[in-house]
């Protein structure tokens, strides 16, 4: 508990037992109307200044000033009981509103933590600590064991494992090693580090992050809007049906002023908005707050909405359904072992830079003897042909077999074959692909069950490899062999067809322009890139596809809430405005009415 809120809690038991007292003392005794008083300055003096200085500022009506006005009618008809009443419990109602936002407020104030107070800047030598503002690219940071990385980089010198977790949600450490990027935020766990920084502050993960979430609360969803724009009508609206009950019914039916003016402050208690204008927006933050301790970051309200509403989620292929690297997916020999295979084109592509060669040599287990080859050549957009332990080597493509008279047989099309004849004899292939990540399948079929209608994929790749990838990950439509600006035009056509809202996730530089057509773009893959994340309006902190399943989650938990909230606090002020209109309720019922359903509903607000 904060020191503000001791302080609140403190002025509530203060009241309350000051009104307990009066309660108890004899009506004619001269000391009750002062104790009355008391309890109703020390609880209701805060309303009466927030009142006071709206009224100055033109913001005239709203709760604080429906609590002024309804208190001191009370205390005018002498029911000083209820007037110390109502404040006392409209106290009691903004103590728990306060503890509800404090505990949504949190997680996003974990994140706010992220930004550390100072870099370890390596300067001939020396050590000097510095602001993170004034580091700048290309400069050697110092982070030692248990400190925050200030500033995004790369690992030039030292090993660790990091916390990632306030960036990710993962409760499992990253292993670090020289090569490695790192992003700021991160806590360094046991080794000390030396990194070259690569972006300046006001581009690092941690500001960008920073920027996100400040920005988060002015973006917000249409039940928001609605709810103030309710609240700007509402309002008024009853202040002046209060003062026409209190008026009109003495004048026109004869009856006793006292007895109108009573239900005119019932009328009062009974219609401040504080259930809607508080859990509302509450519902919202605290849906906010739980994604973003799940390393989903929502740039507003209004986003969270639509994530509730898709019905059609389009992603690209390449670092969204799979992993983003190539890999060997399947050794095909003929007339020789795997193993033989494997070694034999690992040692042809010995010297080759080609990410498919780097496939293959990072598939061999063993260190490469370059000794033995001999005669190593190139052939661009071929292969390579070596001499190997005395044997002519031919690696490469389909083209280059038939080109030397080797007629290799049919294989499979899920990724780029590299095929093998030794001694113009053919050996057999191996298969390189970008294979799916590993929770794929699983985390679209969670996807679906969240009630997302269709899956589609929009890749550039060959329409056989996208095919094979979608069959493997149950996706229902697919669309390949599309250019970055084709990719646009893809989506606008889906958007036609599809009833509902569409999200698109993607993380490439590439995938920044469909990001910003879709109804909802997400960004995702270790923060992505930049122009990525800036057209996004989610981003999901790390290559796990599930965390999608979860935004829907939180998303459509937080709007039925939102929903609940404002059905049952309008049902209930409707009801017993109208009773207490006619006189069947008293201001005991008004209050619960107002601070009762309003704690009901923040309760049910921390539910998101």
């Amino acid at each position: 508990m904060t020191k503000a809120q001791k302080k609140h809690l403190c002025q509530i038991l203060i009241s309350a037992a000051i009104f307990t007292t009066a309660l108890f003392i004899p009506a004619a005794s001269a000391w009750r109307l002062p104790l009355f008083v008391a309890a109703y300055l020390i609880s209701g003096l805060p309303i009466l200044r927030k009142s006071f200085r709206n009224l100055l500022n033109g913001r005239i009506f709203d709760e604080n000033l429906l609590m002024t006005i309804a208190t001191l009618a009370a205390f005018a008809i002498k029911e000083y009981p209820e007037a110390v009443a109502v404040m006392l419990f409209f106290q009691i109602g903004e103590f728990f509103q306060n503890y509800a936002v404090n505990r949504s407020r949190g997680s996003i104030a974990k994140l706010m933590d992220l930004k550390p107070d100072s870099a370890n800047l390596l300067c001939d030598g020396n050590i000097i600590a510095v602001s993170p503002e004034k580091v700048a690219p290309g400069e050697i940071i110092l982070v030692r064991p248990g400190e925050k990385i200030p500033l995004d980089g790369q690992i030039i010198k030292g090993c660790s494992a990091l916390d990632t977790s306030a960036l990710t949600g993962e409760s499992l450490p990253r292993d670090v090693v020289p090569g490695n990027e790192v992003l700021s935020g991160c806590i360094n766990l046991n080794g000390v580090l030396q990194i070259k920084v690569t972006k300046e502050f006001s581009r690092s993960t941690v500001s960008r992050i920073l920027e996100l979430v400040e920005t988060a609360g002015t973006r917000k969803a249409a039940v928001e809007n609605f709810i103030t724009r309710f609240a700007r009508w509402y309002t008024p609206a009853v202040v002046i049906m209060a003062l026409l009950l209190a008026i009109l019914p003495p004048l026109l039916l004869d009856g006793a002023f006292h007895t109108w003016i009573y239900r005119a402050v019932t009328f009062l208690v009974i219609s401040c908005p504080c259930a809607l204008v508080i859990s509302i927006p509450l519902s919202f933050f605290g849906g906010i707050g739980a994604a973003s301790r799940q390393g989903i970051l929502v740039k507003g309200s209004c986003y969270l909405e639509l994530l509730s509403q898709i019905k059609c989620l389009v992603m690209d292929k390449t670092g969204t359904l799979t992993k983003g690297s190539f890999a060997v997916s399947r050794i095909i020999p003929s007339g020789i072992s795997e193993q033989e295979l494997l070694q034999t084109v690992a040692y042809a592509e010995a010297y080759s830079g080609h990410p498919v060669a780097q496939a293959v040599k990072n598939a061999w287990p063993q260190k490469i003897d370059r000794r033995r080859i001999s005669a190593l050549k190139e052939l661009p957009g071929l292969g390579v042909s070596a001499t190997i332990d005395g044997r002519s080597i031919l690696a490469g493509n389909l083209r280059l077999m038939k080109q030397n008279g080797v007629m290799p047989p049919s294989v499979p099309v899920e990724g780029t074959a590299v095929h093998l004849s030794i001694n113009g004899t053919y050996a057999g292939c191996i298969i390189v692909a970008d294979t799916p990540k590993e929770n794929a399948a699983e985390a679209l079929r969670q996807i679906k069950k969240q009630g997302i209608e269709k899956l589609i994929m929009l890749t550039g790749d060959r329409t056989e490899i996208a095919q094979n990838v979608a069959a493997e990950l149950n996706i229902d439509e697919v669309r390949a062999e599309l250019l970055p600006q084709d990719k646009v035009g893809a989506l606008e056509q889906i958007l036609q067809n599809c009833a509902g809202k569409t999200a698109f996730v993607g993380d490439g530089i590439n995938d920044a322009p469909v990001l910003a057509r879709a109804d909802l773009g997400i960004a995702m893959g270790k923060m992505g890139s930049d122009a990525a994340i800036e057209a996004a309006d989610i981003v999901i902190m790390n290559d796990d596809l599930s965390k999608i399943s979860a935004a829907v989650k939180i998303a459509r938990k937080t709007i039925d809430i939102a929903r609940q909230n404002i059905v049952f606090a309008i049902g209930v002020k409707l009801l017993v405005l109208l009773l207490g209109g006619l006189g069947f309720v008293s201001i005991w019922a008004a209050v619960f009415a107002d601070v009762g359903v309003s704690v009901i509903a923040i309760l049910n607000a921390l539910r998101a």
